[in-house]
């Protein structure tokens, strides 16, 4: 993977001595490399590339003309030949030894701490009472990169508490990339032109919408903050993205053109949409969105990825792109402030605890073993969540594993849990069915479309 890694340096080198003539030659020169391996995908880029009507050209041209070099250098290398070249083929190779689950990412907890206290957040249940050490973060990642795992995401609390450290391990796994789900208000100056320094640390900020829906979940004046850090990320030439909740109460203007033209305009370049999780004892099940309005954020976000400027990502909508569910380390796990390994993010279930066990034999554990020997949860891929679409999937796996819930302070049962998902489960079947009927992804309409 050196000669990859050195390979990919010089063709960036080579691409800024003049980006307009040298983008192609580049594309020339990855074609060649895949083998025939990525074609519809490589075949969109150099369109994007080559053809100015495409809504993606001006997203190449910023990515050449706003992000610093070393930045996009950095990102490129470790996303694209640690993350996927080396760290793919690892994984696969150790999922077949070892005969589990081994996760492209790892989310993980640096701290349970954070500085705001937003409405319906499961994280500010927990207090500041909880941390990873940096050796414990640190010994995580030294794992991982042993397992083939070069991406870390960072959740919480909110991990910009604990900067100092996240700049140390930074710098210490240089062959990996950062992605860091943050409220963006401890971000300042200085930070930045380390972010701009170490070149492998990606924000992805919270944002409920505009200012009255982000301002109303996460405290007055938290949108003007907001703003005035991803302005401040601009002015750096820094890559950062999006993260964005969409519930019943703010679907309608998250998900509109107003909201996504804004956050072009702003220089975004990526968001993440996800969908509201009832997690947590004080969770309201009344945020969950209604299947209309879950449709709707379906093909809003599907349309603009199509034809604007910014990559989108729908975490529950997208499951036909990777197969279904991707936790239980199937592609990521995560591990929470006091180092339980729970399957997901919003799935607070573990029997295996990263200072009692390796993370090998935390995702060969009874809990992780039973996602492995489950996915996927259902053959629709509108209803991939073992919890939101097939909630007896997650009582069922529980039960048997005898996993216990990691939050701490208000401990909820699994029954619990998804006893506040069975009604959504039921009401969404129906519209999933008829999406997936005539989804081209569906196993059977590819059949179909092979034999005309």
């Amino acid at each position: 993977m050196t000669l990859k890694k050195i390979g990919l340096e010089q063709a960036v080198n080579y691409l800024y001595k003049d980006p307009e003539k040298n983008l192609e030659k580049i594309m020339n020169w990855a074609d060649q490399f895949a083998k025939g391996e990525f074609v519809p995908q490589r075949r969109e880029v150099r369109k994007a590339i080559t053809d100015p009507s495409h809504p993606y050209y001006p997203f190449v041209r910023r990515l050449l003309y706003d992000l610093d070099p070393n930045v996009l250098k950095t990102a490129a290398v470790n996303f694209f030949v640690n993350a996927v070249m080396a760290g793919w083929p690892k994984q696969e190779k150790c999922r077949k030894k070892y005969g589990c689950n081994i996760p492209w990412a790892i989310l993980l907890d640096p701290t349970s701490a954070c500085n705001l206290h937003c409405t319906g957040c499961w994280a500010a249940e927990y207090g500041n009472k909880l941390n990873l050490t940096f050796d414990e973060i640190d010994d995580i990642i030294r794992q991982g990169k042993e397992l083939g795992v070069y991406l870390y995401i960072y959740t919480g609390g909110e991990p910009m508490v604990r900067n100092n450290d996240l700049i140390r391990l930074c710098e210490k796994h240089n062959d990996c990339i950062f992605l860091c789900f943050t409220n963006s208000t401890l971000i300042d100056e200085a930070f930045a032109d380390e972010m701009l320094r170490v070149g492998n640390f990606v924000p992805a900020i919270s944002l409920e919408g505009f200012e009255e829906a982000t301002d109303g979940r996460r405290g007055s004046g938290v949108y003007g903050k907001v703003i005035d850090t991803i302005e401040l990320l601009h002015r750096k030439k820094l890559l950062y993205g999006i993260s964005a909740c969409y519930t019943s109460a703010n679907f309608e203007s998250i998900t509109s053109e107003e909201f996504y033209d804004k956050l072009i305009e702003m220089g975004v370049y990526f968001i993440w949409y996800f969908h509201y999780m009832p997690v947590g004892n004080d969770a309201s099940p009344e945020l969950l969105p209604s299947p209309e309005q879950r449709r709707k954020t379906c093909e809003r976000i599907r349309h603009y990825r199509a034809t604007k400027p910014l990559f989108a990502m729908d975490f529950q909508n997208d499951a036909e792109y990777v197969g279904g569910c991707i936790a239980g380390g199937r592609r990521y796990l995560h591990i929470n402030a006091n180092g339980d390994m729970d399957p997901c993010v919003f799935i607070h279930y573990s029997d295996s605890n990263i200072r009692e066990k390796t993370l090998l034999e935390g995702l060969q554990s009874p809990m992780m073993m039973a996602y492995h020997e489950g996915q996927p949860f259902n053959e629709n891929m509108y209803r991939p969540c073992p919890m939101l679409e097939n909630p007896e999937k997650l009582r069922e796996m529980v039960q048997k594993s005898g996993a216990h819930s990691t939050d701490l302070q208000s401990p909820e049962s699994a029954e619990h849990l998804c006893a506040k998902c069975d009604a959504y489960a039921r009401n969404w079947k129906p519209v999933a069915d008829e999406l997936w009927e005539n989804s081209g992804r569906n196993p059977k309409n590819i059949s179909q479309g092979q034999n005309r």
